[in-house]
């Protein structure tokens, strides 16, 4: 929904891309009718886009390229950019990193990973957490939540590995079915050759060594082969590069990867668990 505080809160690529969309649009002497009927959007829809009282969303943004890019990539290219506009503050850094990344390795304590989230299990999250956010916000979220999937397929093909504390898997979010679908989004995942999914015991501890105490983390490799690691505790983050510190964070990783159930059997549970919903 077009919010008029959207056109002094807009970030510097929705402006850029609202500027570049108009005058493409007019150079190829076409109204704002006209364009939205090309793109399968209303005219009021592109005027609001290029006022950015609602900045252009990621479908938006491959009409456009598709239809007045010139074959430019201009708004192919603005795309993650676009959604790092959307992302909280504290997140947009690591969203640019998270979308170029060549490896990602994670381990999740609490709730489904953000890149694995189906759609209505991200809506109940963001729109059930504290504080409460507006309707409008909660769907900005959500849309860029699950715009970070194009990762799954993206060229060079990312690693992706994730790793999940087995309470994240039978604590319900949302609903039964929004849970029997999230389980199911997962083990879908897991069956692609570039994601690994494995899970983490609950009863780990019980075996003498338990190196997940200390929570969750992400590792990161750019590709430009630089090696990071990403916290985000309470809606803050914290992304370190220090190679001491990232090689502690690497070890630990690998040590909680050797703990967790492989990935066969983690996949096995995850859909005896969609089964059960």
């Amino acid at each position: 929904m077009a919010r008029a505080e959207n056109k002094t809160e807009a970030g510097g690529t929705a402006r850029v891309v609202a500027a570049l969309a108009k005058a493409l649009r007019e150079q190829q002497r076409l109204s704002q009718e006209e364009l939205g009927a090309l793109i399968g959007y209303t005219g009021s829809a592109v005027s609001a886009m290029e006022t950015c009282a609602q900045p252009a969303s990621d479908q938006m943004l491959i009409k456009l390229e598709e239809s007045i890019g010139l074959g430019l990539g201009v708004f192919e290219k603005a795309r993650g950019y676009i959604r790092a506009d959307k992302y909280p503050a504290q997140f947009k850094d690591y969203a640019l990193l998270e979308q170029r990344a060549l490896t990602l390795s994670t381990y999740v304590t609490v709730v489904v990973h953000g890149l694995f989230q189906t759609e209505s299990y991200a809506r109940a999250l963001i729109g059930g957490g504290y504080p409460p956010l507006k309707d409008e916000r909660v769907d900005e979220l959500v849309e860029g939540r699950v715009a970070r999937q194009v990762l799954f397929d993206r060229e060079p093909l990312a690693l992706i590995e994730l790793i999940l504390d087995e309470a994240v898997l039978r604590r319900k979010i949302g609903s039964a079915v929004v849970m029997r679908n999230q389980l199911l989004r997962l083990s879908e995942l897991a069956c692609r050759r570039n994601v690994t999914v494995q899970v983490m015991p609950l009863d780990r501890g019980l075996r003498g060594a338990y190196a997940a105490a200390r929570g969750p983390m992400t590792l990161l490799e750019t590709l430009g082969h630089d090696h990071l690691v990403y916290l985000e505790p309470q809606d803050e983050s914290l992304l370190i590069s220090d190679p001491a510190k990232v090689s502690t964070y690497a070890q630990r990783y690998a040590k909680i990867r050797s703990e967790a159930m492989s990935p066969d059997e983690s996949l096995h549970l995850i859909q005896k668990l969609a089964g059960d919903q």
